[in-house]
């Protein structure tokens, strides 16, 4: 059985930490407003521009001489798995539910025969998959020391995948991060970038449909759809940074919370105890003063 003081020991470190998640919890809250924010924002832009790709796509005259990036090179053999996670712990399963929705994918892949490249944005996730799919991790990219998430970052990201998939390095690209739904719901998603998969049906195919306005481009659509193609990977990166900001301050206000919560439990249990054994002592002590006062 711990001592008195091993016990106030004890109480005082739980104290301090709960302190330290006390804080924690309040920094993710005061940080997590404006980061659902700038994700909310991304939404409609990123969904426009996929309805804007699709819009394209159809209207080309040769598909069979589209660019790449939207019909892919034929091939599927070499899987490129862009993984978004965060630099820092303390955020509930936030990295850890992201990593095992990659591994599931690469031994997926693996077991088909497929050959699987991993780049790996933000440091958890690359030490989640070190022991079992370090060989795979070829490349990454390090989002640490930064206050907040530019489109800067993004298009350097996006620069590295069409680079490679330029020099014919893999086939198919899909990039994971977890789309942010609420404070305590952070939703691991999977979203393919390269070849694009854009969606079969689009507002502006309803408005068409409705006597609504028909667009018409210049110059022609093949042109346009090769730009924005390039235009929509940074895109959707953006998006998915952002999401995973939000998401990040979500898991780590409601983690910090519910370790708020523990210790202020295991500090009641603590001194439950603290005051039982005291108690116990002080008894103790006078039942020997009452029998030594007795016996003479």
């Amino acid at each position: 059985m711990p001592s008195l003081k091993d016990l106030r020991n004890r109480i005082n470190s739980v104290k301090a930490t709960r302190k330290i998640t006390k804080a924690m919890q309040m920094v993710a809250a005061a940080k997590l407003r404006r980061a659902q924010e700038a994700a909310e924002a991304s939404r409609p832009y990123a969904e426009r521009m996929d309805e804007v790709l699709a819009n394209l796509a159809k209207g080309v005259a040769n598909p069979e001489g589209a660019s790449p990036l939207l019909v892919g090179t034929g091939k599927d053999e070499t899987h490129l798995l862009v993984m978004m996670t965060a630099e820092r712990g303390l955020c509930g399963g936030f990295n850890t539910n992201i990593a095992k929705l990659v591994r599931n994918d690469a031994l997926r892949l693996l077991k088909e025969g497929k050959t699987v490249k991993i780049l790996a944005v933000g440091r958890k996730g690359a030490d989640n998959l070190k022991r079992d799919l370090g060989s795979k991790i070829t490349d990454r990219h390090s989002l640490q020391g930064l206050k907040s998430i530019g489109f800067e970052q993004a298009s350097t990201i996006a620069d590295k995948i069409m680079s490679g998939f330029a020099a014919g390095e893999f086939d198919v690209c899909t990039m994971y991060f977890a789309q942010f739904e609420s404070v305590i719901s952070q939703k691991p998603t999977a979203l393919q970038l390269i070849p694009a998969k854009l969606p079969e049906g689009t507002d502006a195919d309803a408005e068409a449909a409705n006597g609504g306005a028909v667009y018409e481009y210049e110059p022609e659509e093949d042109v346009i759809l090769d730009q924005l193609l390039r235009r929509n990977i940074a895109t959707q990166i953006f998006r998915g940074l952002l999401e995973n900001a939000a998401s990040e301050q979500g898991a780590r206000m409601s983690a910090m919370d519910n370790a708020t919560r523990n210790a202020s439990d295991m500090i009641d249990s603590l001194t439950l105890s603290y005051n039982r054994q005291r108690q116990a002592q002080i008894t103790k002590e006078l039942i020997e003063i009452i029998s030594g006062a007795e016996a003479l």
